[in-house]
This record gives structure tokens, sequence and C-alpha cells, in this order.
């Protein structure tokens, strides 16, 4: 497994003015952690605000009351295939957020937890570039990240998640139910479900037999279905939510 691999269509993702991403085990545990627990993202975004005029339609569960509260009713509708009281909150014409305002987060205290969450470094950590044209800005920052690996755990760890995103890209065939063709959702599932892959590197090391594909892709889905378990145990099963 090398830390090189790419996807079609996913890139070299660092650039000539790189920012500083951190080393990358420490911000993989803690991107896994804030996404488990619910707790914010620390990303030094400076003056950024590229993921808030980017066209993204945020997520907002009913018991964000804070949230809910201050936000106007006429911006939200129901989330599609979500429990009743599950919302988006869409964006204008311009494909900005109707919360920034003079481009600062008008409700930044009790902004929604999908952006509390939302972390552009997914992007050069799994090795994918960002497609669509509407977030031209969120593919210019993130190919401005740059990882470090200060040990040989950042690197395997690295490659890990990069031949996740290669696998879950190229063998869709072996997902019934699907898998996320969004790029930021591929994303996050390839950073969910690496630990297979680094079990794959290292079975490989040590010159042990080969899975197929089938039998890769059903310890993704079970990785996957026991880090929901974590989260929300009573949820549907996994299986029937990857697309």
């Amino acid at each position: 497994m090398h830390n090189d691999s790419k996807l079609p269509g996913i890139v070299d993702v660092t650039g000539p003015h790189d920012m500083p991403a951190g080393a990358f085990s420490t911000w993989l545990r803690r991107t896994r952690s804030a996404r488990l627990n619910d707790s914010g993202a620390d990303v030094p975004c400076g003056e950024c605000t590229a993921c808030c005029t980017s066209a993204y339609f945020i997520h907002i569960a009913p018991e964000e009351i804070e949230t809910l509260a201050r936000i106007p009713q006429q911006l939200l509708f129901p989330a599609p295939g979500q429990p009743k009281g599950n919302v988006l909150m869409g964006y204008d014409k311009n494909g900005h957020c109707p919360m920034l305002t003079n481009n600062r987060c008008s409700i930044y205290e009790h902004r929604p937890q999908t952006c509390r969450t939302y972390d552009c470094r997914i992007f050069p950590a799994a090795g994918i570039a960002v497609s669509e044209p509407e977030k031209a800005l969120i593919a210019q920052r993130a190919a401005q990240w740059k990882f470090e690996y200060p040990t040989q755990r950042d690197r395997n760890e690295h490659a890990a998640v990069r031949a996740a995103a290669k696998f879950l890209h190229e063998r869709r065939e072996c997902f019934p139910n699907g898998i996320p063709k969004h790029s930021t959702q591929l994303a996050v599932l390839a950073i969910e479900v690496y630990e297979v892959f680094l079990e794959l590197h290292a079975n490989a090391a040590a010159s042990a037999g080969t899975p197929t594909d089938l039998e890769i892709a059903d310890a993704v889905i079970e990785a996957k279905r026991k880090l929901e378990a974590k989260r929300h145990p009573s949820q549907t099963p996994i299986d029937d939510r990857l697309g």
C-alpha cells in the first residue's frame, strides 16, 4: 500500500501555497472522534468561508433547538429520507449560506452541528479532488493543505485512507446498497473505514493471503456498522444507508 495511491479524478492535492494540516495520525483521530461524538472539528479556517459559499445543503437535527430558533422557518425544508423533524437549510442564488452576513456567520455560536464537524482536510486525506463546479473554492482550499508525517504510522494511516477511497470508488459493484457518489460523503466514508485497509497492508507485509474484493467489501460494511452502532445503536443498519 503506497501513500500516493490515486483514483481516476483524484489528484495530488498539495500546491505552491501549502498550509499546515498537522500530523496526519493526530488529525485522523480527532476527526473521527469529532464525527463520532458530535464535537466540533478544530479547523484553522482563518478568513476562509469556502464551505459557506459552495452551495451546500446543511442538515439540522430536531435536537438542535438553539440553532433552529435562529434560522427563519422559510429557509428550512424536510430532509429527504430522514425521520420527521430533520431539516435542511439551502443556499441563496449565489450558493451562499443565508446565515452568512458580511462574510461572517451570523449564528456562529449556534451554528448547525454539520458546520461544526465540517473539515475540508478530508479531501487531501482521502486523495479526492472536489470536482463539483460550485465547490471550486473548497477545491482551491483543499489543494493547499499539507499533512506532516512524523512517524511511519502517519504514513501508513494516510496510505490506508487513500486505499479505502480508491477501493470504494473503483469497486462500487461490490456494494449492493450503493456507495456515496458525492465527494464529501465518499471522503468521510474512507476515513471511517480506513482500518480495514490498514489491516490489509499489515497482512500483505506478513505475506498473508489476499482477500477477494467481496470479502473486503463485507469488511468495510461491518466496520461502518460497528462505527454507527457506537453513535446511534438504535438506527437503521448501515447496509440500508450507504447510498
